[in-house]
């Protein structure tokens, strides 16, 4: 499901390490993305769309190792 054509990364954590994650916002929602940058394909996952408030709110608690 195609939600918005453009998605803007916010912040984003070093790309050195395995896995990655960006803060990620698009019409007036934001989501985190989590890359594992595995071989032979890396695996992405999001977290629900939501408001940009919870999005930075579970941005910080990860950042923090409060969440998983």
């Amino acid at each position: 499901m195609v939600r918005s054509g453009r998605v803007r990364v916010v912040v984003w954590t070093c790309s050195c390490r395995a896995t990655v994650y960006e803060l990620c916002a698009s019409g007036g929602r934001a989501f985190i993305r989590r890359t594992v940058q595995a071989e032979p394909v890396a695996v992405i996952c999001e977290t629900p769309w939501g408001p940009p408030r919870e999005a930075w709110e579970i941005w910080a608690a990860l950042l923090a190792g409060r969440a998983r």
